[in-house]
């Protein structure tokens, strides 16, 4: 088929990968968005996201075959969600449509399965448009992503202990890496039973705990185990005390927005819910890929990758 892929959200660490692994694969490939992704063979047209006019005439002069979005607020905060996650997308989509694209292919998050935060409730209200329209169609929820999940590789190298929230169980994941995701996300390409579906994936089991992964790091970096606890509560605590202020001051709300996504993934584990038994369930999360956890530890450690995180991650 001819045209070129459409690549959103190609600065973030995601999008970059799947830039990359893309280009790797020889295809043919534009992205679209503020910033040059600077991947070698890939083009890039600087264009305003919001503004559908512009993204329909870029689509019908370059007749994509397909859609591949990333584009993810960074903050998770009400207004930026509800601008990229839902509106953003929403313009993409709609010029999609007008040029008669042909796939779209849509990263999510699987925390929407719950959703209590402004964030999953703008990702949720877009997945249910794309599912309504008359486009093929894959919407990807991967479970944690390795970034989320090092913010303390540092802190446990100096000899802090670890920081976790109960007794470093109350939560589990199957951790993946960029490069393994985005090869899901190519995949859906061309792959008829990856399409007009919502997939939930996870990296190579088993499932960890945070608990785990200090247990993982203490070994790495020859450490004493040393954890502390936290109770659960804190930053529910935390987001009440911002929230009243937030009513005069808005930046405190914004603050307390953020200490509510901070509770949210202290508690909730990055796994398939089971409604039916109220319960994550690890082996129902499905698996891709090789990228191991406890390798991007290792790399981070000797310093041959580099930890990129949002600005929600918990610690």
């Amino acid at each position: 088929m001819s045209g070129p892929i459409l690549l959103l959200g190609a600065t973030g660490t995601v999008g970059h990968a799947t830039a990359r692994r893309l280009a790797a694969l020889g295809q043919d490939v534009l992205a679209a968005g503020r910033r040059d992704p600077e991947v070698q063979t890939i083009a890039f047209r600087k264009i305003n996201l919001a503004d559908t006019a512009a993204l329909t005439q870029l689509m019908q002069a370059q007749k994509p075959r397909a859609v591949i979005s990333c584009l993810a607020s960074r903050t998770g905060v009400a207004r930026d969600a509800w601008a990229i996650d839902h509106d953003a997308q929403q313009s993409v989509l709609t010029a999609a449509l007008k040029a008669d694209v042909q796939q779209f292919i849509l990263l999510s998050a699987i925390c929407v399965q719950k959703p209590r935060l402004a964030f999953q409730h703008a990702k949720l209200a877009f997945e249910a448009t794309l599912k309504a329209a008359p486009i093929r169609h894959s919407i990807v929820r991967p479970t944690a992503l390795f970034k989320s999940l090092s913010g303390q590789v540092a802190r446990v190298r100096a000899g802090k202990p670890y920081l976790m929230f109960g007794d470093g169980r109350l939560t589990a994941c199957k951790p993946i890496s960029d490069r393994d995701l985005a090869d899901f996300l190519i995949s859906c390409l061309d792959t008829p039973a990856r399409q007009n579906a919502v997939l939930p994936i996870g990296g190579p089991g088993p499932a960890l705990t945070p608990r785990d992964m200090a247990e993982t790091l203490f070994e790495l970096t020859g450490q004493p185990p040393r954890t502390r606890s936290l109770p659960p509560g804190l930053l529910r605590s935390i987001s009440g005390l911002l929230g009243v202020g937030g009513r005069l001051i808005p930046a405190l709300d914004r603050k307390a927005e953020l200490a509510r996504i901070g509770h949210y993934y202290a508690t909730e584990s990055m796994l398939v819910w089971d409604e039916s038994a109220q319960r994550y369930d690890a082996d129902a999360t499905p698996e891709t890929g090789s990228d191991r956890l406890v390798d991007y530890y290792a790399a981070l450690l000797s310093g041959k990758a580099r930890l990129d995180r949002r600005e929600h991650a918990v610690f």
